[in-house]
């Protein structure tokens, strides 16, 4: 490749607030994609899809390579977000399935759920680098870049007013999106760095603590694994809860003593072990080998389900949390056996085809 920016690029990112930011007249709003963040470098038939910690995506999406061909300029480098759609909403599940090691299953899976890129920002066209430019002018150059794109490559929908993000904010939840991105017209392109703006959506439920992960660091408590019943009886592992300070995570650890369980099948998620080998089916279950990293240990320590805390969390993906649930406190007021999906909101479904139309 011979393009002005080269990879890797580590994308631009954003840092959370609380409320929308009120328009001062040079902020863009766009809405905030749920799929692999991803930069695409093209230089003719040369095709690079890079992920937001470096690695190539390039091997897992066939399809997207073809599509940018046909539907990219000839030398560009433009950011955006890898998705899949699946009826009107996102699937993220689906596109995580995508990441797979075996040629003959990354073919096999771009032909039965394809994937789509959604574009938001360009960085170079033909010889010219556009990163030091404002977001203004890299907005509109975008738009002209992808007048010809097609099905596969869409433009984001962006607004100048702050009322329609906030419309955009409560409607396009429904379609698997979650929040808002904020961008200053006068932003030059900068790596690596939190100078967007984020507004996401928080919510709170009461899980049971069903057991605990130990931190990278040695024997203290990692993250609290977190569970719901469903109407049938059974606990399924819904996410985790890992945002405490290093001293609250050895003190953890003396907490959950009491509760500790040594004989795994005396616990709900007993079938663990069975489903880390592919076996167990219709529960939730704490994890098998990570597809992002095979070496990472995702066994657990077994505890009681007697404890209940109280958790924020943005929006679920499927039947669990979609990020990390943050810690808000313990209720020693509440059953587990009341911890179930029913306290969930739902957001009202909205259809994603009416979101890329715009």
């Amino acid at each position: 490749m011979a393009l002005p920016v080269e990879p890797p690029v580590s994308p631009m990112l954003a840092k959370a607030v609380k409320g929308m930011p009120p328009q001062d007249g040079s902020l863009y709003y766009e809405p905030k994609w749920d799929g692999f963040r991803c930069i695409v470098f093209r230089d003719g038939d040369e095709v690079y899809l890079g992920s937001r910690n470096e690695r190539p995506f390039t091997r897992y999406f066939p399809e997207l390579v073809e599509a940018v061909k046909n539907e990219l300029p000839p030398r560009c480098v433009v950011d955006g977000e890898i998705i899949i759609v699946r009826g009107e909403s996102l699937d993220f599940d689906t596109l995580q399935q995508r990441i797979h090691p075996a040629a003959s299953r990354v073919k096999l899976l771009s032909e039965q759920t394809p994937a789509s890129f959604v574009a938001f920002d360009l960085l170079a066209l033909g010889s010219e680098s556009l990163m030091d430019e404002p977001f203004s002018v890299r907005r509109a150059r975008l738009e002209e870049a992808l007048a010809k794109a097609g099905d596969s490559v869409r433009l984001t929908p962006v607004t100048q007013d702050d009322r329609v993000a906030g419309e955009w904010f409560d409607m396009f939840e429904g379609a698997g999106l979650d929040g808002i991105v904020v961008k200053p017209g006068d932003l030059p392109y900068s790596p690596d760095k939190r100078v967007m703006f984020k507004v996401k959506h928080e919510r709170t439920a009461d899980c049971v603590v069903a057991g605990y992960r130990e931190h990278k660091s040695g024997p203290i408590v990692g993250s609290l694994l977190l569970g719901l019943y469903s109407p049938d009886g059974r606990l399924h592992h819904v996410g985790v809860a890992a945002s405490f300070p290093m001293k609250r995570r050895e003190e953890l650890v003396a907490e959950l003593a009491p509760y500790r369980l040594d004989d795994l099948s005396e616990h709900p998620w007993g079938a663990w072990a069975e489903f880390a080998q592919g076996g167990s089916e219709g529960q939730r279950l704490p994890g098998a080998v990570s597809r992002w990293n095979a070496k990472k240990d995702l066994s657990f320590i077994p505890l009681r389900p007697d404890l209940v805390i109280e958790v924020a969390y943005d929006h679920m993906e499927g039947d669990r949390f979609r990020h990390t649930a943050q810690f808000r406190r313990w209720r020693p007021d509440r059953t587990p056996s009341s911890c179930t999906y029913d306290q969930l909101d739902r957001p009202v479904r909205y259809d994603l085809g009416e979101i890329l139309a715009r």
